[in-house]
Parts: structure tokens; C-alpha cells; sequence
């Protein structure tokens, strides 16, 4: 992404760019951003790599019930659509960055064990900040508390 200019307008001129070059899939997916990042600054919230996270969520949801539902090509929509989405958030922690955040919040916390695991995703997902799935950092905090 270009220095300085927003998630919103940065997908707006990819908006263009695609229309140029007549990917209507991908002009269809990019309005859809754009449209829940308006919402969403509309309802004061104006939080886009939330929206942006919300939405790639739903993509991915949106596949795996297709693919239960016996809809291969529908789900390889929603999949694309997804990782569109993915290319305009902040890189994830990769496994190494993601365990050394979780032990240092086991740490600051002094959690012990099984007991303390609600505690300590809260924590660790608060300390991500979005940089890591909640479902990634669920499991590596039970991996570590050895639940």
C-alpha cells in the first residue's frame, strides 16, 4: 500500500485499476469493501482493519459452508474473496512471534496452568492486536498452559 493514504482509498484506486482492466470479479469484491468501510465510518466506528478482519471471517465462513454444502465453486468465490481481503491487512505474527507473545503474557500474568486460559487469550489476543487470528492465539495459549 501506497505511504500515507488510508486502507479506503487505497482500495478505491485498486476499484479503478480493476475496472480498467475489466476484472469484474474483482470490482465486485473491492465495492463490497469499500461499501462495509463506509458503513462503518458512517456508524462512527471507523476502525478498517476491524472491518477488514470481519469481513475476510465471513469469506472464509462463507467457503467452508459452501464446500459442506456441496458448493466447490462457490466456495473457491468466497476464497478469493478472502484472501483479496488478507492482501490489505498488516502481515500476521508468523508461529515463532506468535508462541514468544503468548509466553510473554503467560509471564507478565504468572499464569500457571488449564485454569487460567480465558485469562490469558484474552491477554494475548488484547496484546496481537490484530495481528495474529484469535483462533491462533486460543491454541497456542493452550498448547503452552497444556490444556
Amino acid at each position: 500500500m501506497a505511504e500515507g493514504i488510508t486502507t479506503s482509498e487505497q482500495i478505491r484506486r485498486d476499484t479503478t485499476v480493476a475496472m480498467k482492466a475489466g476484472q469484474r470479479d474483482r470490482v465486485g469484491a473491492l465495492r463490497m469493501l469499500t461499501a462495509a468501510l463506509q458503513l462503518d465510518a458512517k456508524e462512527g466506528a471507523g476502525e478498517e482493519l476491524a472491518v477488514l478482519r470481519r469481513e475476510r471471517k465471513r469469506r472464509l465462513e462463507a467457503a467452508a459452508a459452501f464446500r459442506d454444502g456441496g458448493s466447490p465453486e462457490r466456495a473457491e468465490v468466497e476464497e478469493a474473496e478472502a484472501q483479496l481481503i488478507e492482501s490489505y491487512l498488516p502481515r500476521q505474527l508468523d508461529d515463532d512471534a506468535l508462541a514468544a507473545l503468548v509466553d510473554g503474557v503467560i509471564a507478565e500474568l504468572g499464569a500457571g496452568g488449564p485454569a487460567e486460559i480465558g485469562r490469558v487469550i484474552g491477554a494475548a489476543v488484547k496484546a496481537a492486536n490484530g495481528l495474529a487470528d484469535g483462533s491462533r492465539v486460543s491454541a497456542a495459549v493452550r498448547e503452552r498452559l497444556g490444556a
